[in-house]
């Protein structure tokens, strides 16, 4: 994916398999423990008490483009026990040791924890960071790195107030491959929240296929739900409690299908409008779909382009889009949940 400032931060079949993010930016989420509709990535685990005996099950409930990331399914659990970390040596029980190792591995944590990295933390293929069981931030320092690597779920995390390391920079980066999914965020307080496409003379990106769906885009966010550069971007089931200046933009000529969000536009009446497109050689023609979206507060969306542009799901890959509706109930635990070992989450 293309720098998705955040966390998740949420990579192919052939390389790039793009992770499930699984996460939250701000450590201001809340879990809503009330009942409510539970979306289909979460209904394929929440509900089993015993979902702590087989972890790697969770690689079996992407949806969307990102459905064959395997993360490190097969491969042995490595356990978090300390929130140090050492850049120039890493130790064995570190975060950063574990996503450095070369063999597939099933990242868990011992107990509640914030990681304040001294350098950015570059990931390798075949790993999965699952922070369920614990309360594990990633905090007041650099953060996390996935780039030119395949295979990569991170889930149950939260990543804020990141800050330089020695690279003098401030991100967190995905970089997304030929098949991504991001799903079942919580975004907060941040400017440009995710940009897909390396830049818009890079060509290659327009194989670039992802999925978001089941996010939150909370308070104190600007644009870029996400920005498209190439590419397709399904982009479904999420809930928009505001935009500063946009929420869904694009820039080289990506096909979007907004299908069953839940958009709820800003009180500044120049802010409606969903959709920003920045075009240079106009963009009637660009594909761009609204579908059983729910618009509210003036918001509105401007559509362009002919022809179906329906997602070409495979038969595993497809997943049930609700109405716009339903948005606010299946998003409402949208985050990292607090889990606890033996007990359904």
């Amino acid at each position: 994916m293309a720098n998705i400032p955040l966390l998740l931060l949420l990579l192919c079949s052939l390389a790039y398999n793009a992770p499930t993010l699984e996460a939250a930016y701000s450590p201001s989420y809340s879990y809503n423990p009330k009942p409510t509709a539970k979306n289909v990535v979460d209904s394929c685990w929440r509900s089993n008490p015993n979902w702590a005996r087989n972890r790697q099950a969770l690689a079996n409930c992407a949806v969307g483009f990102g459905k064959d990331a395997i993360g490190g399914k097969y491969g042995r659990i490595y356990v978090v026990t300390t929130s140090s970390d050492d850049p120039i040596n890493p130790k064995p029980g570190t975060l950063r040791y574990g996503v450095i190792q070369t063999q597939p591995l099933w990242i868990i944590f011992a107990k509640d924890m914030v990681i304040a990295l001294k350098n950015e933390l570059i990931m390798n293929s075949f790993k999965t960071i699952d922070g369920r069981g614990a309360k594990v931030e990633i905090a007041y320092g650099p953060c996390i790195t996935v780039q030119g690597v395949s295979h990569v779920i991170i889930h149950g995390i939260s990543i804020h107030d990141c800050k330089p390391g020695k690279s003098s920079m401030v991100r967190t980066s995905i970089w997304p491959g030929k098949s991504s999914t991001v799903t079942n965020n919580y975004f907060s307080q941040h400017d440009k929240v995710m940009l897909l496409g390396h830049n818009d003379k890079f060509t290659a990106d327009k194989i670039m296929k992802v999925t978001i769906a089941f996010n939150r885009f909370g308070a104190g966010l600007i644009e870029r739900m996400p920005r498209v550069r190439f590419g397709y971007a399904h982009v479904a089931n999420n809930r928009y409690d505001e935009w500063k200046m946009y929420a869904i933009g694009g820039s080289a000529n990506p096909t979007i299908f907004s299908e069953g969000n839940y958009f709820i536009a800003p009180t500044n009446p120049d802010a409606k409008q969903v959709t920003k497109r920045e075009a240079y050689g106009g963009w009637k023609n660009w594909k761009w779909r609204s579908s059983n979206d729910v618009l509210q507060n003036g918001a509105y969306f401007i559509q362009s382009g002919w022809g179906s542009c329906y997602p070409m799901y495979t038969r595993t890959q497809k997943f049930k889009v609700s109405p716009g509706s339903m948005v606010p109930a299946l998003t409402s635990n949208a985050g990292p949940l607090r889990c606890i070992v033996g007990k359904a989450c």
